[in-house]
């Protein structure tokens, strides 16, 4: 098998997995190669599993807590043991576009290996001034660059020379980026597929994103 695999790892996700299947489900319909789609309920106690049971297609593997770092690679090794060239990560907080998939593909197909997307918080969350800073701070056309889980694409040939994920309990994305870039392999920082995610200040490791907004709301109001 040729196409694209879609690793979403998950804890404690009920409420907002369905709306990410969703998402990956309309993007997959406007990409003209087979797409496998896992989710990983890491260590998960609610429903999280069963909604995406609820989505067809959808393969769940359900694990014993292990670390975002662990579970995105226990999902990679799934969609990797189907054959597909491609990887693209997102998480389960968060919602992707429809030109997601078929964006990562032309990139792909052009030679790239590594494509960093960007990410934007949902705005209904946050405060006014939050948004405020945020789309002071933010340029269309112009990447920043940041590394994000929730919208990172590799392919599969440049994941296994780099090693893959790491057991790492948060950055796992990171540092994957980090020994992707050491080999040299050709990436592209890119805002033409951008992700929404979600605005908590909690999330599912001590920093993240979610910490990432946690200290520019703690900035603003100071």
């Amino acid at each position: 098998m040729s196409g694209i695999g879609v690793v979403v790892p998950a804890r404690d996700e009920e409420d907002l997995i369905g709306e990410c299947l969703a998402s990956i489900a309309r993007a997959s319909a406007l990409v003209a190669v087979p797409v496998v789609v896992v989710v990983v309920a890491d260590g998960c106690s609610d429903a999280t599993a069963a909604v995406a049971r609820g989505f067809a297609g959808v393969e769940v593997v359900e694990l014993a807590p292990v670390g975002v770092g662990l579970a995105r690679a226990r999902g990679v090794a799934a969609v990797l043991a189907r054959g597909v060239e491609w990887i693209s990560c997102t998480d389960a907080d968060s919602t992707v576009p429809e030109n997601w998939l078929a964006e990562q593909w032309r990139l792909h197909r052009e030679g790239r290996a590594l494509m960093i997307g960007t990410v934007r918080p949902r705005f209904a969350e946050l405060s006014p001034a939050h948004v405020a800073h945020w789309r002071a701070t933010h340029h269309r056309g112009f990447p920043n660059g940041h590394v994000h889980g929730a919208n990172l694409g590799v392919s599969a040939a440049a994941y296994r020379a780099a090693g893959g994920f790491a057991g790492l309990d948060e950055h796992e994305d990171v540092d994957l980026v980090a020994r992707l870039r050491a080999l040299g392999v050709a990436e592209v920082a890119t805002d033409a597929c951008e992700v929404e995610t979600s605005a908590r200040f909690e999330g599912r490791t001590a920093g993240g994103y979610a910490g990432h907004l946690r200290r520019i709301e703690a900035e603003l109001a100071g």
